[in-house]
């Protein structure tokens, strides 16, 4: 097993972080303990008591999970202090639905004990970008650590201490199934549709590890594929991160079977790229009861463009851009391969699915789509629209998380000598070089053959050994050495096992137990930013304006307070008129979620100038 080292030690923040500066003490005010109404400040929002604000919700809040055997002994915001200004501010919001929807404190102090702390600094990573623990020397410590409820944010050392002591727990994985099945139980993702697909994370150390496939640049790179499935809004349903490419038939079977343990009735449509596509694989999705939407591959371009104007019968508008479209049945019928010496041939499997021609009329381009929707019976326009918009829904989640949010950190290396030490087979590979340049040689030999004359002798009798006849003997010669290499292949096995081999570097396995649990915040700060953006809805119609407003209210500094009894963020109010009713509006839902900490201290945000 082989760990990285970790960070050189650094001098200790501890002076600067023990407590606020005397002049800071001496200059902030008299504070009392905080109310809903009669709070002294340059502008409050206009909000009634608590009672008529949270009524039954705020009284009968969610309660925190039993005390757990797991030791806790530093609760989160357990330091009282008056108004002190803070720069991440903004980042209250996001801990704020994590702690009230996801009973995230609660949830973490169970599993981790003093371990929450760490999870905190995550969210700071993930709400503000920061690609990696080394970053947070750039950040404020006084001022992050109060607003995470740590007191102040430590040295680099005392971090990696923590994130050592959390991921030797191996509890990462339940960590994450709860986490994914609680998301579904409490209809915080879709379940309609599912899009899956894999994205590569690369690897660029010194070890050798399999290989993955990086798609914009068109070659295989050291790494592994993260398997991720959202719904419909670009919600992060799960994820699972695989060696190397990944098996992205045997994710979405696997998915198929989660989804019905998870009894929701109708079962999601699941839609992947032609990466999916396969009879086999068709078949056990059809026998799985599995529905699915996915691109036709390798579709008969011919028999698209047969297709006249007045076939296509239906038509979709999606993104400013018309389609239309036409539905068809395709039979298909597979024969499973013999297992083991049974000579019986197993049963053949039939089974129709129902092809969608979509025709982009802008482009004159057309494509099919290939459906099996089991018990759902959706249209032909909801196919092609749920199709077409995978790219938005899937791809387009993972463009911004890679620019906004530090998808690819991956904490701590540690690696350990993977089960799997295949490669393909190199004999498959010179085969088939050999059989392109034989294929080669014969299509010129044919054109020759076809542009030559036939040669005869005086009497008009053909000639023995004529250019024709030379061309033919070499054909025939070259085909059947072309029969002879494709039958050694296909008795080739397709990889060979090489741990045996002497002088061999072995694979190794990239242990994703930290890289679980940093993804685990990422992708819970991914859907609660995805949340509150739907919130927006009512000030901003266009999503692009919506995300705008989000980021700009998630970089807002402000003020936080803590007494015995509340947990008081402001923010800085946003300058535009618009854009500071909907700030204010977002706040009121916030605080009216009822959020309580473990410790008793209720959450609370508000917009508004400074208190100083």
């Amino acid at each position: 097993m082989c760990i990285s080292a970790a960070p050189a030690p650094r001098r200790a923040r501890s002076k600067r972080c023990a407590a606020p500066s005397a002049r800071a003490q001496a200059a902030a005010p008299e504070q009392t303990p905080l109310t809903w109404e009669g709070e002294a400040a340059v502008y409050t929002l206009e909000e009634p008591a608590s009672e008529a604000t949270l009524g039954a919700a705020l009284a009968t809040a969610p309660s925190v999970a039993e005390p757990s055997p797991v030791p806790v002994s530093a609760l989160p915001y357990a330091q009282t202090h008056g108004w002190e200004a803070s720069r991440y501010a903004g980042v209250f919001p996001i801990l704020l639905v994590l702690v009230s929807q996801w009973q995230w404190l609660a949830r973490l102090m169970g599993v981790f004990g003093d371990g929450w702390r760490l999870f905190m600094v995550f969210v700071l990573m993930a709400v503000r970008n920061l690609r990696s623990l080394e970053q947070l020397k750039h950040v404020r410590a006084q001022e992050a650590g109060r607003l995470l409820g740590l007191g102040c944010l430590p040295g680099i050392d005392t971090l990696w201490g923590w994130f050592y002591r959390v991921a030797k727990t191996q509890r990462a994985g339940p960590l994450l199934a709860a986490f994914f099945r609680e998301q579904i139980q409490r209809g915080l993702v879709g379940v309609q549709l599912w899009f899956t697909d894999g994205h590569l994370l690369p690897y660029t150390g010194g070890h050798k590890v399999p290989y993955a496939y990086h798609t914009q640049r068109r070659m295989p790179t050291p790494g592994q594929t993260n398997l991720v499935t959202c719904d419909e809004h670009g919600r992060i349903v799960c994820f699972e991160i695989q060696e190397g490419k990944g098996d992205l038939r045997a994710r979405i079977l696997a998915l198929g079977a989660y989804a019905r343990a998870q009894s929701l009735g109708l079962p999601p449509v699941h839609s992947f790229d032609r990466e999916g596509p396969g009879l086999a694989f068709f078949a056990a999705l059809v026998a799985q009861q599995t529905p699915f939407i996915t691109w036709e591959k390798h579709a008969d371009a011919a028999h698209l463009r047969a297709f006249t104007e007045h076939d296509f019968t239906a038509s979709v508008r999606l993104n400013g851009t018309d389609y239309r479209l036409l539905e068809e049945t395709k039979a298909c019928v597979y024969v499973p391969e013999s297992a083991g010496k049974d000579p019986t041939p197993p049963p053949a499997q039939r089974f129709e699915l129902r092809r969608v021609v979509i025709w982009h009329r802008r482009t004159n381009h057309r494509a099919s789509i290939l459906c099996w929707d089991g018990p759902r019976g959706l249209s032909s326009a909801n196919i092609a629209a749920a199709m077409l918009s995978r790219w938005g829904a899937a791809e387009n989640t993972f463009k911004h998380l890679k620019e906004r949010h530090p998808y690819h950190y991956h904490p701590g290396f540690t690696l350990a000598e993977s089960a799997r030490q295949d490669i393909a087979n190199p004999e498959i590979k010179a085969l088939e070089r050999t059989i392109l340049t034989i294929k080669g040689q014969l299509g010129r030999r044919y054109k020759q053959l076809a542009k030559r004359k036939p040669s005869t002798n005086k009497d008009g009798t053909p000639r023995a050994n004529g250019k024709p006849q030379r061309l033919a003997a070499a054909i025939a010669e070259q085909e059947a050495q072309l029969r002879r290499l494709s039958t050694e292949q296909t008795q080739l096995p397709e990889r060979l096992e090489v741990s045996a081999l002497a002088d061999y570097r072995s694979f190794q396995a990239i242990d994703n137990e930290a890289k679980n649990l940093f993804d685990f915040v990422t992708a819970a700060v991914w859907n609660a930013r995805r949340q509150r953006i739907d919130w927006l809805a009512d000030s901003y119609a266009k999503d692009s304006d919506r995300v705008d407003l989000l980021y700009a209210i998630l970089n807002c500094h402000g003020w936080i307070r803590s007494d015995n009894q509340w947990v008081v963020v402001r923010l800085e109010p946003l300058q535009q008129p618009a854009r500071r009713c909907a700030q204010e509006q977002l706040c009121r839902k916030l605080t009216g979620l009822g959020a309580k900490i473990p410790g008793g201290k209720w959450l609370r945000i508000e917009v508004g100038d400074t208190p100083f």
